[in-house]
């Protein structure tokens, strides 16, 4: 598993206000094997599913939500989660610069968190990962210019991502 990753989650576990906010809806020993699960190269989408399932149901919930905005903001915390990101993408080192430089961005955090704060704007986004999880491009597009389109958030987001250059380079190649 990437040092990075687990350097993240280590000290995220340490922190009171995330434990917390996780024992109010997951089943910690669940979690214990989706990691465990996903740290061996050959696992299953299956389980990618399941975890995408397991972030999508705590993102809906208050307490877990702000609990892992807030260690967004903690930088112990998010500089070994995007170093552990952006490792798979050192062929594209200007895609990892750009994520890298928008993650430091508190104003880009700042819109992160408006948007996650939209029950609307958190739906959409859901149903765009269904879309591209099952290689739906044109769903997963046409929810895009509609999360684009209805919500001011997402274009505050989309403008700050833009300013890092990260919109640039996810059109660049996927």
């Amino acid at each position: 598993m990437n040092r990075n990753l687990v350097t993240g989650l280590r000290v995220a576990w340490e922190s009171p206000e995330f434990r917390d906010g996780l024992r109010q809806l997951i089943d910690l020993d669940e979690i214990t094997v989706l990691l465990a699960t996903l740290a061996d190269p050959d696992h299953e989408r299956e389980v990618e599913r399941s975890l995408m399932g397991l972030l999508r149901s705590g993102l809906d919930t208050v307490e877990i939500r702000e609990a892992v905005l807030l260690l967004l903001e903690r930088d112990a915390v998010r500089r070994p989660l995007v170093a552990a990101a952006v490792e798979p993408l050192a062929d594209r080192p200007g895609r990892a610069a750009a994520i890298t430089s928008a993650s430091e961005d508190p104003e880009v955090r700042r819109e992160v968190r408006t948007a996650l704060d939209s029950t609307d704007v958190r739906e959409l986004i859901w149903r765009a990962v269904d879309d591209q999880m099952s290689e739906n491009r044109f769903g997963m597009i046409r929810r895009a210019v509609v999360l684009f389109v209805r919500h001011p958030s997402a274009r505050r987001l989309a403008w700050a991502l833009r300013r890092h250059g990260v919109l640039r380079e996810l059109r660049r190649g996927a």
